[in-house]
C-alpha cells in the first residue's frame, strides 16, 4: 500500500509543477544564504584566531559553505525539471535522471540538518579552544618586541576593551603571569629584583592588570595597580570594594558572543532544512504522478502521487534484499571451479594419490 497517495489532475498537477519551480529558485537564494552565513562565520573566528588555540573548529563554516554552494547547484537543476515537468512530453527526458535526483537530494537535506546541529554543538570545542588560547595570548602580552608576537598586547587590550572582560575567567588571572616587559623594569630597584628572586621561574609577578581591564563606567580612578592592598588607596577595602574593572572573564565573552552568532545561524539553517524537505515531497508527488500518467497512456487522466509506493517496512524490506544480492553477486563460487578434490569425501577414489593411479599397461608378447 502507498505512502501517503494523493490524486492529481492534469491541471493540479502543472500547477504543482509551477510551484516547485518558483520553491527551487527560492532555494537557490537559500543557498546563497548559507554559503554567507557560513563565510561569516569564518570571518568573525579569523578575526580573533590568535586567541584560540589550534583546534578544528572551521568544521562548521566550512561545512555550511559546502553546503550553500551544494544547494544552488541541486536546487537550479530542480528548477529546470520541475519547469519542463509542465509538459508530460518533456518530462520524458527528465524521467530516468528524476529518481536519483531525489535521492541525492534527500542525502542532501540530511547534511543540512546535520549542519544546523553541528552549529548549536560547537560551543565545547570553541570553549576549550578559547580557554587555551587566552592563556597563551595573556603569555605572550609582554613580548612585544618579538618577531610574530608584536600585536598580540595590542589584540587582548581590544579584546578586554571592546568586549568589557578581563583575563581568561577574570582579572586574578593577571596575578599569576607576567604580563609587563622586563625591558621596562628597573633592575636596579631592589624591590624589583626581591620580587623576582621570590619566584621560583623569575617572573616579576604582581597583584595588578592591564589598562584595558578598567571599567569606563566607574565614577573613580581606575586601580589596577596593587588592586589587594588596601592601605595602597584612599578610602579602599579590597573585600568590600566594588572594583573598577570589568568582572566577567573574556573566555565567557567571547563563548556568549559566538555562541548567539550559532544558535541564530542555526535556527536558519533549520528552518532552510525545512524548506528543502517540503520542495523534495513535492518534487516526489510530481515524479510518481507524471509516471503513472505514462503507464497510462493519457496525459490528460488523472494519476496517483505518492512518496513511497510501498509501506515504509516493505521498502526497507525490498532494499535490504537488494543489497543482500548485489553482496552475493560479489562472492565467488568455487564448487563448480573444476576441481575434483572439492566436495569429495577422503575415502572417494576420486582423489588423487598412488592408490588412484592405474597399473601400466604391459604390451603382450607376439
Amino acid at each position: 500500500m502507498a505512502v501517503l497517495r494523493v490524486k492529481f489532475t492534469k491541471t493540479r498537477r502543472d500547477k504543482l509543477a509551477q510551484v516547485l519551480w518558483i520553491l527551487n529558485w527560492i532555494s537557490v537564494v537559500t543557498g546563497v544564504i548559507l554559503f554567507s552565513l557560513g563565510l561569516f562565520l569564518k570571518v568573525e573566528i579569523n578575526k580573533r584566531w590568535e586567541l584560540m588555540a589550534e583546534r578544528d573548529i572551521h568544521y562548521v563554516p566550512n561545512m555550511l559553505i559546502a553546503v550553500g554552494l551544494i544547494a544552488c547547484g541541486i536546487n537550479f537543476l530542480g528548477g529546470k525539471i520541475c519547469y519542463d515537468c509542465v509538459d508530460t512530453t518533456k518530462f520524458l527526458r527528465w524521467k530516468l535522471i528524476m529518481l536519483p535526483y531525489i535521492i541525492c537530494t534527500f542525502f542532501f537535506t540530511f547534511c543540512v540538518l546535520v549542519g544546523a546541529l553541528m552549529c548549536y554543538s560547537m560551543r565545547s570545542e570553541l570553549e576549550e579552544s578559547l580557554a587555551l588560547g587566552l592563556t597563551e595570548a595573556m603569555r605572550l602580552y609582554k613580548d612585544t618586541d618579538m618577531p610574530g608576537r608584536c600585536f598580540v598586547k595590542r589584540t587582548v587590550d581590544m579584546l578586554q576593551i571592546d568586549f568589557e572582560c578581563c583575563g581568561n575567567t577574570g582579572f586574578k588571572d593577571w596575578f599569576q603571569i607576567q604580563w609587563i616587559s622586563n625591558r621596562y623594569l628597573d633592575m636596579s630597584h631592589k624591590e624589583v629584583v626581591d620580587r623576582l628572586r621570590s619566584n621560583v621561574e623569575g617572573k616579576y609577578l604582581m597583584d595588578g592588570v592591564p589598562f584595558s581591564c578598567c571599567n569606563t563606567y566607574s565614577p573613580r580612578p581606575c586601580i589596577q595597580h596593587q588592586i589587594t592592598n588596601n592601605s595602597a588607596h584612599f578610602n579602599y577595602e579590597y573585600q568590600t570594594e566594588e572594583l573598577n574593572l570589568w568582572k566577567k572573564g573574556c573566555r565567557q565573552a567571547l563563548l556568549d558572543y559566538y555562541t548567539h552568532i550559532m544558535q541564530s545561524i542555526g535556527l536558519t539553517v533549520l528552518i532552510t532544512w525545512l524548506f528543502e524537505l517540503s520542495v523534495l515531497t513535492g518534487v516526489r508527488y510530481l515524479q510518481t504522478s507524471l509516471e503513472n500518467v505514462l503507464r497510462q497512456g493519457d496525459p490528460d487522466s488523472e494519476s496517483d502521487g505518492w512518496l513511497l509506493e510501498n509501506s515504509f517496512a516493505e521498502t526497507a524490506r525490498t532494499n535490504f534484499i537488494i543489497i543482500k544480492s548485489l553482496g552475493k553477486c560479489n562472492q565467488v563460487d568455487t564448487a563448480n571451479n573444476g576441481d575434483p578434490n572439492i566436495n569429495v569425501p577422503a575415502t572417494s577414489a576420486a582423489h588423487y594419490g598412488p592408490d588412484n593411479v592405474p597399473p601400466k599397461q604391459i604390451p603382450e608378447a607376439s
